[in-house]
This record gives structure tokens, sequence and C-alpha cells, in this order.
């Protein structure tokens, strides 16, 4: 520590010509960031000499989105090093907390995916497993939300303006990446060449975000490719009147690493979508390829080395991009290729949803990159025959990669790759039987289920200090370091003096959140109230709006009927993709309803909303710790899994959700008694679909639910209306909010009541923090080790 004081001392010497004593917060900001960073770096030196030395078995995780969240605090912790850094600021009059607050959340993640693959890293780092991760380097990130007048606004999210400090520019290993063009076959007595012609090349540039492990030696990195054209400004071009194309390569790269999701609503925004993953997983393989010849001197131990995991279907160009290479530039033949590829690559599906499995159209995709759509074109048509050759050619409408002129990146990611597994253990059952059935079929054992775990070191350790030191002092042992020891706090479900001490804690966290909501929000909410939390990202199968029916409802009982239920804060914070009309009208709806009952004295007494800005990492470390309840409410058969939910349990919140992707599961570890379970199950609600839901029966046959639509027409706080959404709940409906509204309602005043038996509640709390140890991400990727990559830790 001694060095790292003094390394700090030089630093403001040598950057800023000023003592620590003349400093000022920003500078000391970067200080810490840049000398962290070297320290990870001698650290990483160290681990990368241990691999070349073993030359052991590696994993490549591939993801378009890592959320990283906040990266200073997370390594100070993971170092060791943050108590003491702290009294050393401190001595010297700063706030190590204030300095914190200045690192922005890295905008290189939007949501549950993003952050499955940074807990991951998290996990596996700290196990002392090799990994390695891969993205872009976006930069501006998703969008930094601001609420204006109830709207989402999208602004430009300029993190790196502070956040660069935590990278490292490799200009050793910049790649270039083709675009358009055209391709040539070339026959030889040597067999195949394939020449590439009048391509758009665009140059990667790697930079290494560093990550650390709790309690360990190793260090992994994250590798971000940020597009930069190779060659500029064409002058020849220009002088002869082609202005345009004179800047296009320019153009493309300006493009390909600005945004994460541009909006893909016309052509436009889909071919910048291919670009993009192309971009990021040729540059990413082609660095893998070459960093294993040079190791090896030969690429045929290549699937005995490697294994490149691909975290949803944005990157399965992975796949045809790797044949690319060992045919085009290794010149392998196709069926040595072919064998390498199969036995190299593993797939997570993380979606039923149709418009989730991605498509592309040939007409788009084709002439963006030539030469990786004949090899698709190629590996579908060898698939059919394979098919047809056992029988199978009547599921071919199904499984085909191509079919009506559309590429089917799922289909290729599952023909392609050894492993696919499911996240949870309903969401893998769906898979197999139903969304993938046929290729559950021929593919006997491929499809398995890992479900999804969380850094409990982040969202319990570093989110929660004043329950995980309490937990320290209780049990006496290290379940930071192994979750699974957290169940010791069983022992003391029946113990008053604990159970105090759990619901004081929690309203230590309620008070931070409260001065947090009133400070960026102006509304004054009363911690003693029911904290009722749902953040995620903004989806109509995530069913925020279910959540506001009840509150309209209510709002109307409290009203007009003299309702007086016990107090409850309604705490919301999500993102609705830039293009997702109703996923806006729903936020909209949500801060109307605030802003109708913090004008309204009487029911305010009693239900208040809140809609947080910007939902990101860092609030999510405010809001989670502080919530009561969980609110995991999607239509059944819909969510995946979710990380949230394991989130919120583990910081002691009591779980109101459907029985649906990981809820099952968390409804197994706690108990009927320790969990709200409601609604249709996935089942029944493929059945209700089947016999053609009509949501106007619900309408007319449920006064409840009649009387809060026909209310919800009348909420109009002078700007707008909600008329777009009573019709579409009325006539549409697709997600069932109203076939599930009176399971809802009901089961929210079990919760209510329930909450009033404090002893009760906090036994149910407790029990659901003891319960949380399956849901480490320690054991989520041990299960990848064990089952999928078949791996050894860093000897």
């Amino acid at each position: 520590m001694d060095n790292f004081a003094t390394d700090i001392k030089k630093y403001l010497e040598k950057i800023f010509g000023n003592t620590i004593d003349e400093a000022s917060e920003r500078q000391i900001y970067q200080a810490l960031m840049v000398i962290t960073r070297d320290r990870l770096a001698e650290k990483r030196f160290e681990s990368n000499k241990k691999l070349k030395e073993s030359q052991q078995k590696r994993v490549y995780y591939m993801s378009m989105e890592f959320l990283v969240g906040k990266t200073l605090r997370n390594n100070l912790y993971n170092l060791g090093y943050e108590d003491e850094i702290k009294h050393f600021l401190a001595k010297h009059g700063f706030s190590l907390e204030r300095i914190y607050n200045i690192e922005p959340d890295p905008g290189l993640g939007n949501g549950g995916l993003g952050r499955l693959a940074s807990c991951y890293m998290d996990a596996l780092t700290s196990n002392d497993y090799p990994i390695m991760g891969f993205s872009i380097l976006y930069e501006f990130g998703i969008f930094k939300q601001v609420i204006s007048d109830g709207w989402q606004q999208e602004y430009p999210d300029n993190w790196l303006d502070l956040g660069r400090y935590g990278l490292l520019y490799r200009n050793d290993e910049e790649i270039e990446v083709k675009f358009y063009g055209n391709t040539k076959e070339e026959w030889s007595s040597e067999g195949l060449h394939i020449r590439y012609e009048d391509y758009t090349a665009i140059k990667a540039e790697p930079y290494d975000l560093f990550i650390s492990g709790y309690d360990s030696d190793t260090v992994n990195v994250l590798r971000l490719w940020k597009s930069k054209a190779t060659g500029g400004f064409n002058m020849k071009l220009f002088e002869k009147g082609e202005y345009s194309k004179s800047l296009e390569s320019e153009a493309i790269a300006e493009s390909i690493s600005k945004l994460l999701y541009p909006a893909d609503d016309n052509d436009n925004g889909k071919a910048l979508r291919i670009k993009q993953q192309y971009f990021f997983t040729s540059a990413s393989l082609q660095q893998i390829v070459k960093n294993h010849y040079d190791t090896y001197m030969t690429l045929d131990n290549f699937a005995e080395k490697v294994v490149i995991h691909i975290n949803d279907t944005h990157p399965s160009m992975c796949i045809p991009e790797l044949m690319r290479i060992l045919m085009d530039e290794y010149e392998y033949s196709w069926d040595k290729a072919w064998s390498i590829t199969t036995k190299t690559f593993a797939y997570t599906n993380h979606t039923i949803m149709a418009e989730a499995l991605e498509k592309w159209s040939v007409d788009l995709f084709q002439p963006i990159l030539p030469r990786i759509y004949t090899i698709i074109r190629e590996i579908n048509n060898r698939f059919c025959k394979w098919c047809n050759d056992i029988g199978a050619a009547g599921e071919l409408d199904e499984m085909s990669i191509i079919h009506n002129n559309v590429i089917r990146m799922a289909n290729l990611c599952i023909v392609s790759s050894y492993s696919v597994n499911g996240v949870s253990m309903l969401h893998t059952e769906i898979l197999k039987k139903d969304t993938f059935k046929s290729f559950n079929r021929i593919y006997p054992g491929k499809f398995i289920n890992v479900t999804n775990g969380i850094a409990h070191r982040r969202w319990l350790g570093q989110a929660n200090p004043e329950l995980t030191r309490y937990l320290n002092k209780l049990l006496g042992v290290d379940f930071i370091k192994d979750l699974s020891s957290i169940d010791k706090l069983l022992e003391y479900q029946d113990d008053k003096a604990v159970l105090e001490d759990l619901e004081n804690i929690k309203n230590i966290k309620k008070l931070q959140l409260a001065e947090y909501i009133k400070s960026s929000t102006a509304i004054k909410v009363d911690t003693n109230s029911i904290f009722d939390v749902q953040i995620k990202r903004l989806h109509e199968y995530k069913r925020q709006l279910l959540n506001a029916l009840h509150i309209i409802y209510l709002y109307r009982m409290i009203k007009f009927n003299g309702l007086k239920p016990y107090p409850r804060t309604f705490i919301f914070s999500a993102k609705a993709s830039s293009g997702y009309v109703m996923a806006k009208n729903i936020i909209k709806l949500i801060c109307s309803i605030s802003e109708i009952i913090e004008a309204d004295p009487i029911v305010r007494e009693y239900i208040k909303v809140v809609f947080l800005e910007d939902y990101r990492v860092s609030l999510a470390e405010k809001i989670i710790p502080a919530a009561n309840v969980s609110e995991q409410i999607s239509q059944a058969g819909k969510e995946a899994s979710g990380t949230g939910n394991m989130k919120l349990m583990l910081n002691g919140a009591v779980t109101l959700g459907t029985m649906d992707g990981a809820n099952v599961e968390i409804h197994n570890a706690v108990g009927q008694d320790n969990i709200f379970i409601f609604g249709l199950s996935s089942e029944e609600v493929e059945e209700l679909f089947k016999n053609d839901y009509r949501a106007i029966d619900y309408y007319n046959n449920n006064q409840d639910i009649k009387e809060t639509i026909d209310f919800m027409r009348t909420l109009d706080n002078g700007h707008t209306n909600f008329n777009y959404i009573a019709d579409y709940l009325v006539s549409t409906d697709p997600y069932m909010c109203l076939a599930d509204f009176e399971s809802y309602k009901n089961t929210q005043k079990i919760v209510e009541d329930t909450y009033q038996d404090k002893g009760k509640w906090n036994k149910m709390s407790l029990v659901n923090i003891a319960k949380s140890g399956i849901f480490s991400a320690d054991r989520a990727t041990k299960e990848y080790v064990e089952k999928i990559w078949k791996i050894e830790k860093i000897k």
C-alpha cells in the first residue's frame, strides 16, 4: 500500500505538477484509475506467463455487450486496497466515495445479457480460469436517458471522456476487417483459392479493459475494438468528383463503434448492425487464430486448445468467419475446416421470442459480406442434404439456415456448435420441447441447461457493505469467496434479534435510496412504506404495464372508495429502445401516474410512484439493497431467466412473480411460503393462446378491470391521455395483462398483509438471503467449465 500511495503522489507530480494536497478530486480520480490499471496490467503479465508455459485450453467469450459497471471500486475491492486507500485519502482531505462518483458507467452494455457476461468474467477470474472477452468499444454506448415531461429523451452518453483511463490501447494488435467488394474463385493444381477485390477495409483498434478477481492473482482481459478508417480521405476519388466514395471508408468506420444497438426498424439500421457484428467477430477471430498459430505453428489442434462461446446470436458470424480464415488464409479443405469449427463453438440462447431470434435478409446481407454469405449458404446446403439423408427433410422449413431468402442466425449457431444451452430450467425445456424441438430430435444431447448466476461480490459485497459486514460477523464464514456458505444464515431464522438487525439494515438502505430519490426527482418518499421495485429493460413482455394497471386500480380505490392500504412506494427504472413506441408510452403512463398522485393529498398519503431515469449498474446498486418487494411479473414462458430477481433476492427482497424463468428455481429454493407466486403458468398461457385469447372478455366480465381501464382513459395531466394504451389492452393485450390482473391484484393484497407482520416478513427476507447461494455466478460458471468448456484453472 505504501507503494500505491507513493505512486499516487508521483503521478500527480508528473502529470499535473501538483502535490496531493494541491490536487483536485478529478486529478485524484485520474491517478487512481491509471495506477490501478497499471497494477492490473502487471498482474496480467504474470497470468499470461503461466498460460504460455502451461499451453492450456482457454475460453474466448463473444458478446455484443458487457455491462461492466463502474470499475474503480470493483478493482480496489477485489485487490484488497479499498480500506487503506480510503484511509490514505482521508488523511489528505479526500473522500474515496466522492472519487468513485466521478467515474461514469462504461457505455458497453444495456441489459441482462451484458450484465451476465460481466458477472461471468468476474466469477471466472476470481476462480482463476483463463477467459478473454471480446466486444466493441462503443463511443456513446446505448444512450443517456432523460425524462422530460414524462417522455423518454435519448442523448449521447459520452462516457469515454472520463472512462478512458481504465483502458489500455494495444496498437501492436490492430486488425483489418473487410466489407463489400466481390470474391473471385481461382482453381489451380493446389486447389481453390479465393481472391477478395474492391472491398472497403476498416481498421479495428484494440483496447484492453482488465478484469480483476476477488482474492486472486489472476487478471483476465476484455478486448474492445474501435473502428477506424484505414486510409481516411481518398484524394484521387475526390478529384474525380466521386465525393461520397472518397469518404466511404471513413463514414463506415465512424458509424460502427458509435452506438450500441442502433435502431433496426429500417434497412440502414439493419445494415449497420450487420457491420457491427461482423466487425467485432472478424477482428476477434483473426486475433485468436493468429495468436494460436504463433504459439503452436499449426491450427490442427485449434479445437483442443480453444473454446469460443457465443453469447446470444449477435456474435454468430464468428462461425463463418472462422471457416473463412481456415480455408482462405490457411488453405484448409472445407471438411477439415468444418470439423475444427464444429468442435470449437458453444452457444447460449437467451430468448424464445421470435422477434429476438436474429434474422437477416439475403438481399441486405450478401452485398455487405459477400464471402461470409457464400460460406453460410454452403453450410446450409450441406446441412439440408444431411437432413435429407437422415429423413428429416420434412422439418427443414423450421431448421434450414436460409429460408424464404432470410438467414436465421440462431439456426446457424445450433447447426455449427457442439453445445447449445438455455439459461434456466424452464427456458431450456421450452427450447427443447417447442422453439427448437426438431433440432433437439436430430441432435440428441446437444441442448443442456445452465441457469444464470450473478456476481455476488459486486451485488452484495460492494452494493450493500452494511449487510456484508453484519453477515461476516454473524456467520464467521467467507461467503464473499464462496456464496454457498451463506446458507448458514438459516440457523438464525427464528432469532428475533437477528431478524430485527436485518430489518434495521434494510431501513438504512431505504433511507439512502430515499435521499437519492428526493435529490433526483424532488419526490419525498416514506421509508416506512413498502419499497416495491421493478427495474429492468422496458419491454411489454416484462409487463411494467400490469404493475401500472394495479397502481391505477389502487388510486381509484383510495380516491373514490375509501381504501386505506398500507403505504407503498412503487419504484421503476428502465430504458426503452429508442424506436419502441409502446415502451415509451408506458414510461409516459408511469410518469403521469406519479405526477397525478403527487398532486393529490389524499392518495399520496398511501401510494407514491417514482421513475428513476437513466437505469444503469450504479443506479441498480442503490435500488436493489433497499427493495422490499422484487417485481418479476413477466408473462410466463417469455423471460428466459432474469438476473435482477437473483440480485434482489440476495439483498433480502421477497419475490412477487410468475412461474417464469429463474423465478421457478427461486421458488424451488425458498419454498412456497417465502415467495409470492401469481398468474398463469407457461402451459396455461400456451393453451389460452391456442384457444384465441380475447382480452375484451376480461374487460367485459371483470368489474375491477373494466373500471380500472375506463379510469385510465380519464387520466389526463393536461398534456396527454392514455386512450391508446387502454384500446391496446382491450383489443390486443398480447402479453395477457388482463388475464393475470385478478390474480396479481389479489396477490398484491397478500403482500401488503404479510408485510405488516414484521416478524414473518423479516423471516421470509432472511430465507431469501440464505438460499441465494445457488444463484452465484461462481456456480454457473463452474457448470460451464464442467459441462461445456472442459477447461482447467490457470496452473
